[in-house]
């Protein structure tokens, strides 16, 4: 079988940069293990409960234009997605629980009730300073960006806006630790800061870039900014982004595992499957999984073993537990927040285990998730659960079950503090572990991703010393979450297009 791109795994990323492929005409067949799209954001039924296995926050995608780079990729493709917006979330801390809404204003609001007036002035001089740092982070368009010399055209294309913020965009480079440190005396928001910088890279601010947290900034703290929920879930958005690259031409293979990627004269030509089917790419092959795993499907010597090492080193975050659930709904509070955050201790660090969970009720919002009457709840800790934990047990054995009944705990504490009869209420339960999310999501340790701290230096970008091989997904752009993973996708698919049909698609949808 002959096509032009082949692209291994159908994560965002890897569906970002197909659709973008297709469209710009190129024949293109995404490889996925799995017998479901969507990688990381993938969802799954249960006795008529629809669950999400990834992310839960999105915002930016209700509207056009946007800063996303997700949505972005859905203009470019044609596709709509049909989205809840709302703006409370609930969150519930060692100070206190309490609901707060996207934009400044609130938060201002729940600063002075919990820290006071002194508080909310560090606060408001925190926006000031970062109002300059989020205009430069949304200077450049990431659907202009490419990674060869025609970027010198594409993005010229926005100089102008780039030359206005060009002291800022230059400080964005580094960590955004610096300037919170610098603006910010409070441990209250210097904690909720690094909670929100947790939340984004799974570092912690001094870890984080700068980039990241200014455009969070820019698209949470402007004036009328809602949060966003795909119709369907995290489903409904892979939904989209599958339908966009088959209208035209793309082709998805499902339980198409990759042994390895073939190799001749020093050029990524193919892949192999585990069936023995090779499929041949005249163009190039696209890696959605991660550093670690696309190291793994490489032929001994194909790539120089100073940059093997150094991507072998590539350090990871911590991997999760989940827990999905389908209860009974009867008597619930009408007014309960869809979405929570819970933290147990500040002083233990935010990137402690099990210190951070997460809370996602959808169906609150979306009632297609679930059966009449009846709720769908994931819960997870994210990235701070250790894989060493966990490493070579049987997970057939008691000793396993054991584990997964003492490690969920945290989990069905922290969904107590939202709904306090839950476990009388729950009809579906199921436990994930960090070997779930390396068995299913084929992630190596069963990672949130990488950990790469912005004091550092940049993120490695998609090219590679092979020819013909490149990288997309959260190894390869700042930010594990979903607008940092459509943005490689696009960067790469831009990068094989030719220069104008870029030019004309720029012009389309900015």
């Amino acid at each position: 079988m002959n096509t032009d791109v082949v692209i291994i795994g159908s994560g965002i990323a890897g569906l970002s940069c197909a659709a973008i492929l297709s469209r710009y005409g190129f024949e293109v067949t995404v490889c996925e293990s799995h017998s479901i799209p969507g990688g990381a954001a993938h969802s799954f039924e249960r006795d008529g409960f629809k669950f999400d296995s990834g992310p839960s926050l999105y915002s930016g995608l209700s509207y056009s234009p946007s800063p996303n780079p997700l949505r972005q990729v859905l203009d470019a493709i044609g596709e709509e997605l049909p989205c809840v917006t709302y703006n409370t979330w609930g969150c519930c801390l060692p100070e206190g629980d309490f609901d707060t809404s996207v934009g400044a204003e609130q938060f201002c609001e729940v600063l002075a009730r919990l820290r006071g007036n002194t508080a909310v002035n560090e606060w408001q001089n925190l926006q000031k300073i970062m109002t300059p740092f989020a205009s430069a982070a949304v200077a450049i368009p990431p659907a202009a960006l490419r990674f060869d010399l025609g970027a010198a055209i594409s993005i010229g294309r926005f100089a102008p806006s780039v030359a206005r913020h060009a002291v800022n965009v230059a400080k964005l480079t580094g960590d955004f630790g610096r300037i919170m440190d610098g603006a910010v005396k409070d441990p209250f928001i210097k904690n909720w800061l690094n909670l929100l910088c947790f939340l984004l890279s799974g570092l912690p601010a001094n870890d984080t870039s700068a980039a990241e947290v200014s455009f969070m900034f820019a698209d949470w703290y402007k004036p009328g900014v809602v949060l966003d929920y795909p119709v369907g879930g995290s489903g409904g958005l892979v939904d989209a982004l599958v339908r966009g690259m088959e209208k035209f031409g793309g082709n998805l293979m499902l339980n198409a595992h990759i042994e390895q990627i073939i190799v001749e004269n020093n050029r990524a030509v193919g892949v192999r499957l585990r069936s023995g089917k090779e499929i041949r790419a005249r163009r190039a092959i696209v890696s959605n999984a991660s550093v670690w795993d696309t190291l793994k499907l490489l032929p001994s010597g194909t790539l120089p073993e100073k940059f093997r090492k150094s991507k072998q080193a590539t350090p990871e975050c911590d991997s999760f537990m989940h827990l999905h659930l389908g209860i009974d709904a009867k008597g619930l509070a009408k007014d309960l927040a869809c979405h929570h955050i819970v933290v147990n201790d500040w002083s233990c660090g935010i990137t402690a285990p099990q210190n951070v969970i997460l809370i996602s009720i959808p169906s609150l919002i979306d009632s297609s998730l679930a059966p009449p009457g009846k709720h769908v709840i994931h819960v997870y800790t994210p990235g701070n659960e250790p894989y060493d934990l966990w490493k070579g047990m049987n997970r057939k054995s008691e000793e396993y079950a054991q584990q997964k009944q003492q490690r969920s705990e945290v989990m069905w504490q922290a969904l107590t503090r939202i709904i306090p009869d839950i476990r009388e209420r729950t009809e579906i339960s199921m436990t994930g572990t960090p070997l779930t999310h390396e068995r299913f999501l084929r992630r190596n340790r069963g990672s949130y991703g990488p950990a790469i701290s912005a004091r550092k230096g940049l993120f490695p970008g998609p090219g590679t010393p092979l020819k013909g091989l490149f990288c997309c997904g959260d190894s390869t752009f700042p930010g594990i979450g979903l607008p940092a993973v459509a943005a490689s996708g696009m960067i790469v698919a831009n990068t094989l297009a030719p220069l104008q049909k870029h030019l004309q698609l720029l012009d389309e949808i900015l």
